[in-house]
This record gives C-alpha cells, sequence and structure tokens, in this order.
C-alpha cells in the first residue's frame, strides 16, 4: 500500500524543482555570458521603447520651440534612463527562465501606460506620467535589490550606491507630480544631470578588492545599436507625418524623401564610426561611452521630431528660426557626439590614424551645420545641405582609412 507521506514528499520535491527551474534567481555579479546573443524577449521589450520615444517626439513636433526642444530633451532623458536601467539589468542578471520573463512583461506593461502620458508629460499629463515613471523605477529597485540579496560582499560597494541612487529617484519622480508643471521639470532635468554625473563618478571611483571594472558586454553594445536604430525609425515617422500633415503636396512629399537623407547619413555614420565596436578597458571610457550614446540617441529622436516641421514649412519658403536652429543643433551635437563614443572605443589608439582625422572632420561638420541653421535657407535645401555635410565626412573618413591600409597593404 502506497506510503502517503512518501508521496507527499515526492510531490513536494518534484514542486521544488520545478520552481527552481521556472523560478530562478536572477544572476550574480561577474556570472556573465560570454558571447551571449540578444534574445527575442529584449527585442519584444525595446520595442515598447519606439512607442514611447515616438510619443515624445511628436510632442515635440508640434511645439519647435527652444522652450519645446528643452522640454523635449528633459522628457527623452528620463526615457533613455529608464531603458537602459532595464536593458543592463537584463544584461547582467536576466535569464530564459519564467520569472525574468514574467518580471520583463511587467516592465513592458508599466511603460505602455507610460507611453500614454509621455505626449503630454510636460504639461497636463505630467503628474500621472511621474506616478507611472516612480512605480518603473521602484520596480527596478526591487530587482536589482534581488540581486544584491545574494551578491558577494565585494561589489556592495558599488551595487549599494547605485541600488540608493535608483529608490531616490522614484521617489524624487514621484513626489514631483504634487509640484506645478514648471518645478517638475526642474526636478526632472537635475535627474538627469545626476545620473550622467553619477555615470562617471561610479566608473572612475576606485574599485572593491577582487571586482572587476564595469564594462560594455558584446550584446550590451548590441543593445545600444538596436536603440539608436530605434531612434532613427522616429526620422522616418517624421517625414512620413509631416508629408501627411502637409496634404502631400509635391513640394512636401520632396523634401520628405530629402530629409531621409539626413536618417541615411546618420545611419551610415553612426554604424562606420562607431557601431558594433569593443569599449576600452580605460578608466572613464564606459562613462564617456553611455553619455555620448546619450547624446547620439537624443538629437537623432529631436531631429526625427523637427522633421514634421520642416517639411510642412517646405511649401511656405523658410522655416522659423528655432525649427532651421533647433534642426541643425541636432545634427552638431549629434556628430560630436560621435566622437565622444569614438574616444572610448578600444580602436581609438588602434587607429588612431584613421579615427583623429575623421573626428577632426565631424568637429568641422558640427560648425557647418550650425552655420547652415543661423543662414536658414529653404527647408529642401537646408536638408540637403545638412546631408551632404554628413555624407562628405563619411567619404572623408573612408577614403582616409582606405588610403593609409592601402600604403600598408
Amino acid at each position: 500500500m502506497p506510503d502517503p507521506q512518501k508521496s507527499a514528499r515526492r510531490s513536494w520535491s518534484s514542486a521544488a524543482a520545478l520552481r527552481r527551474h521556472f523560478w530562478q534567481p536572477p544572476r550574480a555579479h561577474g556570472d556573465g555570458i560570454e558571447g551571449r546573443d540578444v534574445s527575442f524577449l529584449e527585442l519584444f521589450y525595446d520595442l515598447v521603447y519606439v512607442v514611447v520615444v515616438s510619443q515624445a517626439a511628436h510632442h515635440l513636433a508640434g511645439d519647435v520651440t527652444w522652450a519645446g526642444a528643452g522640454r523635449f530633451a528633459i522628457v527623452f532623458g528620463l526615457i533613455w534612463f529608464a531603458w537602459i536601467n532595464g536593458a543592463v539589468y537584463h544584461d547582467l542578471h536576466g535569464r530564459s527562465d519564467a520569472r525574468t520573463r514574467f518580471y520583463v512583461f511587467v516592465q513592458m506593461g508599466v511603460l505602455v501606460i507610460l507611453a500614454v502620458f509621455t505626449g503630454e508629460a510636460t504639461s497636463g499629463d505630467g503628474p500621472a506620467f511621474a506616478t507611472v515613471y516612480s512605480a518603473y523605477l521602484f520596480l527596478l529597485g526591487w530587482l536589482w535589490y534581488s540581486v544584491r540579496r545574494q551578491d558577494d560582499p565585494a561589489f556592495r560597494s558599488a551595487t549599494t550606491p547605485y541600488l540608493i541612487g535608483i529608490l531616490g529617484s522614484a521617489t524624487a519622480v514621484g513626489a514631483s507630480a504634487l509640484l506645478p508643471d514648471g518645478p517638475r521639470l526642474a526636478v526632472w532635468a537635475i535627474l538627469i544631470v545626476f545620473w550622467l554625473a553619477g555615470m562617471s563618478v561610479l566608473q572612475l571611483r576606485d574599485r572593491a578588492p577582487g571586482a572587476p571594472r564595469a564594462n560594455a558586454s558584446e550584446s550590451m553594445i548590441e543593445r545600444f545599436d538596436l536603440f539608436t536604430i530605434i531612434v532613427l525609425g522616429e526620422v522616418v515617422v517624421g517625414v512620413v507625418n509631416g508629408i501627411a500633415d502637409a496634404d502631400r503636396t509635391p513640394v512636401a512629399v520632396v523634401t520628405g524623401v530629402l530629409g531621409l537623407g539626413i536618417g541615411f547619413a546618420y545611419w551610415w555614420t553612426y554604424f562606420d564610426f562607431v557601431g558594433g565596436r569593443r569599449v576600452a578597458a580605460d578608466r572613464g571610457a564606459l562613462s564617456r561611452w553611455l553619455v555620448g550614446h546619450f547624446l547620439v540617441t537624443l538629437t537623432i529622436a529631436a531631429t526625427g521630431g523637427v522633421m514634421v516641421s520642416m517639411i510642412e514649412k517646405a511649401s511656405g519658403g523658410h522655416a522659423s528660426p528655432p525649427q532651421a536652429m533647433v534642426l541643425s543643433l541636432s545634427v552638431a551635437v549629434g556628430a560630436l557626439a560621435l566622437v565622444l563614443v569614438a574616444t572610448s572605443l578600444a580602436d581609438w589608439r588602434e587607429l588612431a590614424r584613421i579615427y583623429r582625422p575623421a573626428s577632426a572632420a565631424l568637429g568641422v561638420a558640427a560648425g557647418v551645420a550650425l552655420l547652415i541653421g543661423w543662414l536658414a535657407p529653404p527647408p529642401w535645401l537646408h536638408i540637403v545641405l545638412l546631408t551632404l555635410v554628413l555624407g562628405v565626412v563619411w567619404l572623408y573618413s573612408i577614403l582616409t582609412w582606405f588610403s593609409i591600409t592601402h600604403r600598408e597593404g
């Protein structure tokens, strides 16, 4: 006759084994997976940010002023830091088990709600945006805390300030829901500056004994490249929306198609210059890489937002001074940000004879882009000139590379 106690113990053991397999604790620091490919779950997660960024860019498209550009930069900064914290957590500690999938889907659900309030985050929907964003950060804080509970004490000197920063930021953003629009935006802007400074401070400080220096894995580099593609998509969206809003006039269609050239030139320059390359192990390299990518993606998304109004103004002959200058400033800052990213790469020293001339060319391109914005030619010509500026930099860099490698070969 079967023993009920033994059957119960076997059932309990089987359930515990099943739970251990499907609901595992997060990977500890240092438990990295070399050569890991970006998972379909991560791609699905990133897809939600297409909608969030698009909502922010859509708001900029309707308010291309200096104040509007500043508000867009603040909201985009919050979006970018939400993405990077979620992406880095999964890269360092995620698994393919049910626990990881569950928490990623919860994050995605929160982000969908966040997207609803993103378009008017700087005005009427600000309190709701702050509340949802705060909830998202508290969720991330819980996930990072679950790692800390099982981590080697050697890592706590770095992870504790980071966890405090996440939870403190969540509290500050949540509290900002009670403030008027202006002070609320000021709180958000201060947090973005705090996070950017924190990236540098945490990497430049001395490491704890036995703790390796933080660096970007191959999968993390791929995630940043993919996010760059996401914001490049905003240029395409801006072109489509601009043509549609301008009633599909021939001038608007031509200007829009030309506007795609800026997106193409961005893609070509980014992926031939800095995309897919290892980050140097030097002090400060990872910080420059992160800050540089923040500026690159910010300016590309801004370009997509401004593109709408540039196309709408095409039939009238000239865009307003803020519209022309914001577009040129986006291209100029984007070019300089590419130089910042390049200085963080492991190839920077090895290929200095190529990178340094190319970086100088990007610096000149930034100045020329600002000059074009100041002159404010007709929108179609403005866009063509900016595309040519980026194209000439790419061509110069490629010819420099070909010349050097041909001589050495």
